[in-house]
């Protein structure tokens, strides 16, 4: 995986945040536990002082004296111990704090970045979600199926409400068993039916999880390319880097952007780049499929139509019917 070094930097300074706060809260709770027992201080600093006089033995030479300091420091660790059971805590209680027992709150895990980081790596990640999430209601329970006729279409045969009913379920089948056992999603439908709000639904759910989300519409997204690409733009660089990689990508409005060569070179690249590397992918269009193969190359269209699950959404606008 590919990190943004901005985003990166914000989540190491938020694990630093949490470093000092559980350093914090260690020296509270060392202040409390010496004012209600001071016996507890005197012990602390025996056993300090023990651990100088080990280091001056062992480079002394003078085995003989180390089993008795160890016998000593049993017994003081024993009384400690004890004298922490009656303030009503374990004999750990004063030790070190840390959230992340793999890494100890360093970041680093057998050479690598630690889960913990990365957690928080995909929360900066996420947050740029801010367009797409900007209500607050973004949820499965909010996505109100009474807004789709209960009847036939007429001529069609199709029931908006039983068809998205359907949608429905699919895409919290996603969400729920994310990033496991599903396809990659197209949402196909007029403008107005709710594709941008189920996106929405998801990824709320998958950010919760933990799992990196980016969200950007087709023109946005091919304007990084092209500024990655033409002006050496770092920040575009980094969008790009953060769209290949992310967990999870909200392409939206696919087929708004202007069709050039551009434009298809950069809709191929991150398409088949996240299928490439098993990262799932969530695509609004308007366009019928007919008219995607109408604009858009056969690898394009063949990666999508072989690899993603065709789900369409039916009915009329929604935000008429609210009206």
């Amino acid at each position: 995986m590919s990190y943004d070094g901005k985003l990166l930097a914000r989540a190491r300074d938020e694990l630093d945040r949490i470093r000092q706060e559980n350093a914090a809260e260690r020296v509270r709770r060392t202040a409390e536990a010496y004012e209600k027992k001071p016996e507890l201080r005197r012990c602390d600093e025996a056993m300090r002082a023990q651990m100088t006089e080990l280091v001056r033995l062992t480079l002394s030479g003078e085995t003989e004296k180390i089993e008795t300091l160890r016998e000593e420091n049993l017994a003081l660790q024993r009384r400690r111990g004890e004298l922490l059971r009656q303030l009503g805590h374990g004999e750990d209680w004063l030790d070190e704090i840390v959230s992340c027992g793999k890494c100890r709150d360093s970041g680093v895990y057998q050479g690598g970045v630690c889960e913990c980081l990365k957690r928080l790596y995909n929360a900066e990640v996420t947050r740029e979600l801010g367009v797409l999430l900007q209500n607050g209601d973004e949820s499965f329970e909010k996505f109100d199926l009474t807004l789709y006729d209960d009847k036939a279409l007429p001529g069609a045969g199709i029931v908006p409400r039983e068809t998205m009913k359907k949608v429905l379920s699919i895409a919290e089948d996603f969400a729920r068993r994310f990033p496991d056992g599903t396809d990659s999603l197209l949402f196909q439908g007029g403008t107005g039916l709710g594709k941008t709000f189920l996106s929405a639904c998801v990824a709320r759910a998958v950010a919760e999880k933990g799992f990196s989300v980016c969200y950007d519409t087709a023109s946005s997204v091919i304007g990084s390319f092209e500024a990655q690409k033409f002006s050496r733009d770092e920040a575009a660089d980094a969008r790009v880097k953060r769209m290949l990689s992310c967990d999870l990508m909200i392409l939206d409005d696919l087929g708004t952007e202007m069709p050039t060569p551009m434009a298809e070179s950069a809709l191929y690249t991150l398409i088949n780049t996240r299928l490439t590397e098993g990262r799932k992918t969530i695509i609004s269009t308007n366009l019928s499929f007919g008219e995607m193969e109408k604009r858009y190359s056969g690898q394009i269209c063949s990666r999508i139509r072989g690899e993603y699950r065709l789900l369409p959404f039916v009915g009329r606008d929604i935000r008429q019917i609210k009206r």
